[in-house]
């Protein structure tokens, strides 16, 4: 946490650390529990793909399903999966559920309907804590590859 908001404060990135008692098993719950919009949750994915190559997918919480064939053709890569938890915790230190908004060390994919919100809503990292920041520090924090929507 200590290195995520060094890099926030270094950045000068106006941003927020919300604590919790519970852990957030959904986007949904966390909207219920922040008292926001489904959409500005920002849950991440690690995608892996068959290179061996892992990116973070970044999604609104009312993206719905997501279509590896269209990251597929995006990345263009003839393979791409979600990554398995262990490979999780191996590329981000993190586990599933907790994985960071910010991963400046991997490519990131953003989608668009997060910059419908002044802020949104998603991990730090570490388990009971929730990051409230702009989309835009997201994306200018992350290395940003591709959009979806």
């Amino acid at each position: 946490m200590e290195q995520l908001r060094s890099l926030l404060n270094q950045q000068q990135v106006e941003y927020e650390i919300i604590q919790h008692t519970n852990k957030i098993h959904s986007a949904q719950e966390g909207a219920d529990f922040l008292g926001i919009a489904l959409g500005q949750t920002a849950p991440v994915l690690i995608l892996k793909a068959d290179n061996n190559r892992y990116y973070s997918l970044i999604l609104s919480g009312d993206y719905g399903r997501v279509d590896l064939d269209e990251l597929r053709e995006l990345l263009q890569h003839k393979e791409i999966k979600l990554a398995k938890p262990q490979e999780v915790e191996q590329v981000t230190g993190c586990k599933i559920g907790d994985v960071s908004l910010i991963n400046p060390n991997l490519p990131s994919i953003m989608d668009r309907g997060l910059y419908r919100f002044p802020y949104i809503y998603g991990g730090t990292g570490v388990p009971k804590t929730t990051l409230k920041i702009s989309p835009l520090d997201v994306e200018k924090l992350n290395q940003v590859v591709g959009y979806l929507r």
